[in-house]
């Protein structure tokens, strides 16, 4: 008798938003603030989404970086966890290249164990910095740790999380802990990231769900899911292909207000790819810089891939693209100054769809609801 495929990826769209809506963290820090005033701004946020209908929240992997602050995915998240009791939580993504596949399965079984049911892994194969960096975090990794080596290590990962090496495998007799051994029953669900081609070719053949970055790769967006689609085959995580998109929305109380926020993330990343990463600069310093004409055409890459305006504006923008592109779920995420325009617009474009406002846990409540099986 065949087993069910189990899929526990699936939300349900709430309000007016014709696919569910989650939030992805790059945990940005602006000129003025702190580490602490961002990841403040992020236990907020997550706060927000729980209470408002989001159905997932994801921290990113960088390093190096001083205007983001989610180098530790996972110690994040813990503390997300004890703030949140509907919410599914996850890494959007934890780039396995630098890491020890039995780490992260150490790492997320723990997650799952405190946060039964609600925790995503997703996995991509970029370091998530720049070359002398990822070389010290791969320090004594020998060959291993190479994004050729990503389909090889998503593999032993998945066997550590199952806890179903073969018996003569030289990790037969290593277990994550916590994990399956330990009689943790559910597992950590794993999802691919991607910005080409690759990955969500390997998504597919895998079975795996995929989240692909249309924020930075707007050009293969298109491309790189009918390529997942086309490979995809059934698998015990999932049924059918789904897709996440990440897209870039600032939703302000005017349209100019989220023009100026998002020409600060803009800066940054004109001055990161130019070798000059630093602190997100504040609005009146990125509406005062001179570009050159090469930053120009960064700027205007950067700006033709996100939504900006009123909610109404975004939300229109989010509605086109998910029609354009048959996603299953859109993931919003802002790199900008300031951590309490942040927490407006996310609220802004939760207003705009309608989403539902849930009761928050009361404070001190050890025991917070997760129901069985569900992915909210």
């Amino acid at each position: 008798m065949t087993e069910p495929i189990i899929d526990p990826v699936r939300g349900e769209a709430h309000g007016r938003a014709p696919v569910p809506l989650s939030l992805l963290d790059l945990v940005s820090v602006g000129e003025g603030y702190t580490a602490r005033d961002a990841l403040e701004a992020s236990r907020r946020l997550a706060e927000l989404a729980d209470t408002r209908g989001f159905l997932r929240y994801w921290v990113a992997e960088h390093h190096s970086m001083p205007g983001i602050s989610s180098s530790s995915p996972s110690v994040i998240l813990a503390h997300l966890a004890a703030h949140t009791s509907r919410l599914r939580l996850g890494s959007g993504g934890v780039m396995l290249p630098n890491h020890a596949p039995l780490v992260v399965a150490e790492q997320f079984g723990t997650l799952e164990a405190l946060a039964p049911g609600r925790i995503d892994l997703g996995l991509g194969r970029a370091p998530g910095t720049d070359g002398a960096t990822a070389a010290a975090l791969r320090r004594g990794r020998g060959g291993q740790g190479g994004a050729e080596d990503f389909p090889a290590e998503v593999g032993e990962l998945l066997h550590f999380l199952r806890d179903d090496f073969p018996e003569r495998h030289p990790y037969g007799g290593i277990h994550a802990v916590p994990g399956p051994v330990q009689g943790v029953v559910g597992q950590p669900q794993v999802w691919l990231l991607g910005s080409s081609g690759f990955s969500a070719r390997l998504a597919g053949q895998l079975g795996l769900p995929f989240a692909f970055a249309h924020h930075f790769a707007a050009r293969n967006t298109l491309p790189a899911l009918e390529e997942y689609r086309r490979h995809f085959r059934p698998s015990p995580a999932l049924a059918e292909p789904y897709v996440v998109l990440g897209v870039f929305a600032f939703a302000g109380r005017s349209t100019e207000e989220a023009y100026r926020q998002a020409l600060t993330g803009a800066l940054a990343t004109v001055r990161l790819r130019s070798g000059r990463p630093g602190l997100v600069p504040a609005p009146e310093v990125a509406a005062a810089h001179d570009f050159t004409e090469q930053e120009k055409a960064v700027l205007g890459d950067w700006l033709d891939n996100a939504l900006y305006g009123t909610a109404d504006e975004v939300t229109a923008g989010l509605d086109a693209l998910q029609k354009r592109t048959g996603a299953d779920e859109l993931m919003l995420a802002m790199n900008s100054h300031t951590p309490e325009f942040r927490v407006r617009s996310y609220e802004l474009i939760a207003d705009a769809y309608a989403l539902p406002t849930a009761p928050a846990p009361a404070d001190g409540d050890g025991e917070r609801e997760v129901r069985e099986g569900s992915p909210l």
